[in-house]
């Protein structure tokens, strides 16, 4: 019997500290499925195709390692996949409440899938695609945490997203 993985997120982008657990849990698990969510609810910067190409080409050498666009709970993606597990990371104490919270809930949906935390490796516990984004549109150089494709496609990404960036034209107010 295969042990099958579905590792979830938005990876909007991906990170290192993504990579860093998809190639640990490639040594786990017989097959590991990268679960690129397509979640309505948040407002990803890349759209899914551009997620998907980017985890693919870091992963293209992973013989293990499959990349899929997921829509719906991933509870049900698991069971079309035969997967009996859900691969999460964890960077940081703050992550562990919400992945709990996450893993007795999808355990409660589908008693048969397991959750497995991974802790970030030690280079890469304080990594998180928000702060990257953020620290990308302020003009920070983020090529030391994420793939270095994706360093010239986020700045451009963000140069289309905030053509006048807030606080780039003075405003003049008239004192009284």
């Amino acid at each position: 019997m295969q042990r099958v993985a579905v590792y979830p997120g938005t990876f909007d982008p991906v990170t290192l500290g993504h990579v860093d657990v998809i190639q640990r849990g490639a040594t786990l698990f017989d097959r590991l499925l990268v679960a690129v969510a397509i979640n309505t609810a948040k407002q990803s910067l890349f759209p899914v195709q551009d997620r998907i190409r980017f985890l693919e080409q870091q992963t293209c050498a992973m013989e293990k390692v499959e990349v899929w666009a997921m829509n719906g709970l991933l509870v049900d993606f698991a069971r079309e996949q035969n997967a009996g597990f859900i691969l999460r990371g964890l960077r940081a104490i703050s992550d562990f409440e919400n992945e709990f919270q996450m893993a007795a809930m999808n355990h409660r949906l589908n008693a048969e899938v397991e959750t497995v935390f991974l802790m970030s490796g030690e280079s890469t516990t304080f990594i998180s695609s928000r702060l990257i984004k953020e620290i990308a549109s302020m003009g920070g150089d983020v090529s030391p945490f994420v793939p270095p494709w994706v360093v010239p496609e986020l700045h451009q990404r963000l140069q289309q997203k905030t053509a006048h960036p807030p606080g780039s034209h003075p405003h003049r107010i008239e004192c009284p």
